[in-house]
């Protein structure tokens, strides 16, 4: 890929990924109803939507500055933890595939955003 394909790619999936993120991550900060559902229904405790909220927010945070790479990389793993608990924990409960697929998918995207990083990186 060219440069600038690299760099427009990189910033779609990553605009896109921290978005969602950062909605998210409001919303449980936010203790919205659906978030509460969701995690009783896993078994969770709803202290966990605060918890998880700061974590998203923060994240999105690490993912878009642009001075420290270590920071961001944790922000990543983070994330990737996040969403195999997710994939996990309904798999676990007896959820359906779809619901089990779901944070997969999501992580794609963002590994997208990782991998798109890492080749922006390397052209520097």
């Amino acid at each position: 890929m060219k440069p600038k394909t690299i760099n427009i790619s990189y910033w779609i999936f990553t605009i896109l990924f921290c978005a969602a993120m950062l909605m998210d991550g409001i919303a449980g900060l936010m203790r919205v109803q659906d978030g509460k559902e969701g995690l009783a229904h896993l078994g969770y405790p709803e202290y966990l939507l605060s918890i998880v909220g700061i974590a998203k927010v923060l994240g999105v945070l690490a993912i878009l500055q642009t001075k420290f790479k270590v920071i961001k990389e944790w922000a990543y793993a983070g994330f990737t933890i996040n969403f195999i608990g997710a994939s996990l924990s309904h798999l676990f409960v007896g959820d359906s595939i779809g619901m089990f697929f779901m944070p997969l998918v999501v992580l794609a995207f963002m590994f997208a955003s990782y991998y798109l990083w890492k080749q922006k990186e390397s052209l520097v």
